[in-house]
């Protein structure tokens, strides 16, 4: 199980890159920023990327980590 976590906004996208692999295209579109470089922050730990600003994200991140 490979999953992404995109922060836009107030919103978070979940994406299971294993059962809905998107395009190439909207996968870059998910990743990076309006400079066409990937967004910040990013943070991967096993399986799972978390990209952009939110912070519920980050909690969460945070207090899964061992």
């Amino acid at each position: 199980m490979l999953d992404l976590f995109v922060a836009k906004g107030k919103r978070v996208i979940h994406v299971d890159l294993v059962k809905a692999r998107p395009s190439d295209d909207e996968l870059l579109g998910l990743l990076l920023g309006r400079s066409g470089k990937l967004r910040a922050p990013t943070l991967r730990a096993g399986t799972r990327l978390w990209v952009g600003y939110n912070q519920e994200i980050l909690d969460s991140v945070l207090m899964e980590a061992p």
